[in-house]
């Protein structure tokens, strides 16, 4: 054990360490081969399609299909690390088509709506 003397905020702190062993750890990049992602394309070629910003859980939809949109208003919500994002439309147009539901896990990337 080291003891060390500590200054946070204009107090100081002693604060016992305990070394440790290091040991050789195996890191591994994920297989691109297995890491895509699903449903970013549009099949139909019509609309362009709205994808997830990142990681995380719908936790609510704001659109219904045939709802007329402007750029930036707000399509869905989605919880991402203990925070609410609003995913806004890119591009205005009508709801074409709604990929996901209240409750869905998302992955980045993952379409969410189709604009056209």
């Amino acid at each position: 054990m080291k003891v060390y003397k500590v200054k946070v905020n204009g107090k100081v702190y002693e604060v016992e360490l305990e070394s440790v062993t290091e040991s050789a750890a195996k890191i591994s990049a994920p297989n691109p081969e297995t890491s895509k992602v699903q449903n970013t394309t549009v099949t139909n070629g019509e609309g362009s399609p709205l994808n997830a910003p990142m990681a995380g859980t719908i936790l609510d939809v704001k659109v219904k299909v045939g709802d007329t949109i402007k750029e930036g208003d707000v399509v869905c919500i989605l919880e991402a690390m203990k925070l609410e994002n609003e995913v806004v439309a890119q591009t205005s147009g009508v709801v074409k088509s709604i990929a996901v539901a209240k409750g869905d896990s998302v992955s980045n990337g993952q379409l969410l709506v189709v604009i056209g």
